[in-house]
């Protein structure tokens, strides 16, 4: 093998690059001191782009597709390299791949609240978070405007100012937008897009483009939250003086409660009649309770020699009475009652006795 082949053979003749990194956007092809070979194949994959610097020049830009490196298809780098068409000598030039495929699931929020005026609530602050993607539109102004010399390049060295930016078009949307803070929720779509409308316009300069957006939450300070639940329970609870006379009882009820045992003593009746007077109309006046029920009407029966009359009624027996047709030792009987007894010992019937003398005492 002559000297002229060996050396030939030390030229990099074959140009890719793949890589299963997610967050890496651009790499620099590493000759490791080789040159790069007149007439290599240079290949270009779905999602690339390569970018030849030389001489810390941008010289050409390549799309998806297969090269061969020469004359006719490097004319900035043959006008850089004076070449003519019968030169055939290698080069060392720089080869940059940028990963043009969306970059996605990448956070963003509001670090400080976002103050706003709104029609329901007035002057409030609210939080915004959410996720976004971020692309290279234009390889060749994102390698001269971010990336420079770095060899290796990856998404979280962009983020942060892309947040920066996201960050400001969104309180500024938000701010200006005049959607009440409980409508937000049902807007967020439209917020996003005209959000990422306003970015793209910005980091348009970068070679970047934004192509989506999303607004995931916004949220009040917890303050506004917490007074807003508690308005949305009084909403739920409808009638609040029957909700507190219900939690009032449920409270005395309760086992083991303390205001429960508390009714045992003075101190307890005295809490019952302050709870009572929860129970008021609205001129402070307690409602009329209810009558109790009659008193159910007891019929008698009476045995007599062996046979029984009736019934009659208390009314009745106490006439019976009066005229010694119904004396104590008389038996009776009533429904409900465990058999027959004397008139003296049923106690519903020993007052009507009361009126008459009991008999003499024997002499």
């Amino acid at each position: 093998m002559s000297i002229f082949d060996f050396l030939s053979g030390q030229f990099i003749d074959v140009i890719h690059w793949t890589d299963d990194r997610q967050d890496r956007m651009v790499w620099r092809f590493e000759r490791h001191g080789h040159e790069i070979k007149y007439g290599a194949k240079l290949t270009v994959r779905e999602g690339q782009a390569a970018v030849f610097v030389h001489e810390g020049q941008l010289a050409d830009v390549f799309t998806p597709g297969l090269y061969l490196l020469e004359t006719n298809n490097l004319p900035i780098l043959t006008t850089l390299q004076h070449w003519d068409h019968g030169f055939r000598s290698p080069f060392k030039s720089e080869i940059y791949f940028v990963n043009t495929t969306r970059f996605t699931d990448l956070k963003w929020g509001t670090k400080n609240p976002v103050m706003l005026r709104d029609p329901e609530f007035g002057p409030t602050r609210v939080r915004a978070f959410g996720t976004y993607a971020v692309k290279v539109a234009d390889p060749a102004l994102f390698l001269t405007e971010i990336v420079g010399t770095d060899g290796e390049f990856t998404a979280d060295e962009i983020t942060f100012q892309i947040r920066n930016v996201i960050v400001q078009e969104a309180s500024r949307t938000l701010a200006a937008s005049g959607i009440p803070v409980l409508d937000m929720a049902a807007n967020t779509a439209d917020l996003g897009k005209l959000i990422a409308s306003e970015i793209s316009k910005t980091v348009a300069a970068y070679g970047l483009s934004i192509p989506e957006l999303y607004i995931e939450n916004i949220s009040l300070p917890a303050a506004v939250e917490a007074a807003l639940d508690k308005r949305t329970s009084m909403g739920v609870v409808g009638d609040l003086g029957r909700f507190t006379q219900y939690q009032a009882a449920e409270a005395l009820t309760a086992e083991g409660s303390t205001a429960g045992a508390a009714l045992g003593t003075g101190f307890g009746a005295g809490m019952g009649m302050q709870m009572g007077g929860m129970t008021m109309g609205p001129w402070g006046q307690r409602p009329a309770a209810p009558p109790p029920p009659p008193p159910v009407e007891h019929v008698w029966h009476i045995a007599k020699d062996g046979a029984t009359t009736g019934p009659f009624s208390t009314a009745r027996l106490g006439r019976m009475a009066t005229d010694g047709d119904l004396t104590r030792d008389s038996l009776v009987w009533t429904q409900g009652q465990d058999g027959w007894m004397r008139a003296e010992d049923v106690p519903d019937l020993t007052r009507l006795f009361t009126v008459m003398p009991p008999p003499p005492p024997s002499a």
